[in-house]
């Protein structure tokens, strides 16, 4: 089944689905610990919650959500993967899953996804310092979302 979103006013939408997000954000915050508190706290039922919570997000926060798979070719040698790792994470970027292949003929692929709605540099400076660290043969975006 394919998705669909829609850009809707808040005012137009039916009041269990802005409390879900009331809720969500309270969790969010820290200001509820439980679901149960939260939806206490907005007067809506546990089950509406759990029908709209999948479904309902502040524009703001997709927005900023933003994941990269980039691919890299590294010689096998100490370290290099280190300061692949240490300068997204001086960026900004945080690293969320890293595959790595076994080393053949003295190079491994390893294929890092990176959230970057954080970054303190342009996604495209980052890249070209990577590109930069001696050791890294290849550097590939392979997917992005």
């Amino acid at each position: 089944m394919k998705e669909h979103y829609y850009l809707v006013r808040e005012d137009i939408l039916p009041e269990a689905v802005v409390k879900t997000l009331q809720v969500k954000q309270l969790l969010a915050a820290g200001e509820a610990k439980t679901v149960h508190e939260a939806v206490a706290q907005v007067g809506l039922s546990r089950s509406a919650f759990y029908k709209y919570k999948d479904g309902i997000h502040q524009l703001n926060q997709i927005e900023r959500e933003s994941i990269v798979t980039i691919s890299f070719d590294l010689e096998h040698r100490s370290g290099i993967l280190s300061k692949v790792l240490a300068l997204i994470a001086g960026s900004g970027g945080n690293v969320l899953t890293i595959n790595q292949s076994i080393p053949l003929q003295g190079r491994a692929n390893v294929v890092i996804s990176v959230e970057t709605s954080r970054l303190t540099e342009e996604f495209d400076a980052m890249l070209q310092s990577l590109q930069t660290i001696p050791g890294v043969r290849r550097t590939q975006i392979v997917g992005q979302g």
